[in-house]
């Protein structure tokens, strides 16, 4: 079965089907599959069409078998969820639907990248296997602190940050000389991007039984936090950039970080469910192109 990656993107991500189209070759195959088999296991995980314990023995054995490359083994996982679907969300039944054919993608890589892509999907669906065994019977989820919030945020994200790391060290070797600075400010990307994906979506995760938001934190103050977190992510940036990183790593971490920036923006101003318009998103992808054309600093463009 054959996998069409970019119309897969296109219907499970608005962010990243903009975003990773910008990466070099091979590492925008790498990300791909890789933001592919996170996706599948979010599926999982915000499944409340499921029952607590379905939804956990299915990210643990979505874990084993990625780690394992058992294909017949999701072959028969697959028939059995789509027998009863975790979700009504179009796109994501699709990607479900050839989870077997994404994963093998991962034997056609180079052992380096097959194996940060492996090591970092099964850590991430073991993790939300945690995090779902936190809900009551019925699903219902409620974090109760900041820190209970971080160490959601580094489950879901913050790992897509260090995944990202890793497969940027790994296809641009000349980034070694700023690693230090990478992975001191990664785990920051991932968190800033998912607390702005939750200030987003408090109102639907609220009616599905998800409370992100714990009930003794203001929305003011996780807003400071994603600022604090970003303000991280333009640092990673202008490490990229002073570590020579071609210029599709500037342009898919930038595009997101600048949007980010503009979503807290208008959730700053409208609350909830505010989303940065359509023109606004055209308007930052070409200042991002010029600034790129014109070797402007990250630092700034991004700030």
């Amino acid at each position: 079965m054959s996998v069409d990656l970019d119309a897969l993107l296109g219907k499970t991500s608005r962010t990243f089907a903009l975003t990773i189209p910008m990466l070099p070759e091979p590492t925008r195959r790498a990300v791909s599959v890789a933001y592919l088999l996170f996706r599948i296991a979010d599926t999982f995980e915000d499944a409340t069409d499921w029952p607590r314990a379905e939804r956990i023995a299915a990210l643990h054995d979505f874990a084993d078998a990625v780690a394992a490359l058992d294909l017949p083994r999701l072959e028969a996982l697959t028939t059995k969820w789509m027998a009863s679907p975790p979700c009504i969300h179009e796109g994501y039944l699709e990607l479900l639907q050839v989870t077997p054919a994404v994963v093998a993608l991962l034997k056609d890589m180079a052992p380096g990248a097959r194996d940060i892509l492996i090591k970092h999907a099964v850590r991430t669906a073991q993790g939300m296997a945690e995090v779902v065994s936190k809900a009551d019977a019925q699903g219902r989820l409620q974090l109760d602190s900041v820190s209970d919030l971080q160490a959601y945020c580094y489950i879901v994200a913050g790992i897509v940050g260090e995944l990202l790391t890793d497969v940027f060290l790994h296809d641009s070797p000349q980034l070694a000389s700023v690693r230090e600075a990478l992975v001191e400010n990664t785990v920051a990307f991932g968190e800033g991007l998912q607390l702005v994906n939750i200030l987003k979506d408090s109102g639907d995760d609220a009616k599905e039984g998800r409370a992100y938001l714990p009930r003794d934190v203001t929305r003011g103050e996780v807003l400071e936090l994603a600022q604090r977190d970003l303000d991280g992510a333009s640092r990673y940036i202008d490490a990229l950039q002073r570590g020579g990183a071609p210029s599709g790593y500037l342009g898919f971490t930038g595009l997101a970080v600048m949007l980010a920036r503009a979503s807290l923006k208008v959730l700053d101003a409208q609350g909830p469910g505010a989303k940065v318009s359509r023109l606004e998103v055209v308007r930052l992808m070409g200042e991002l192109r010029a600034s790129l054309a014109s070797g402007a600093s990250m630092l700034e463009v991004t700030a």
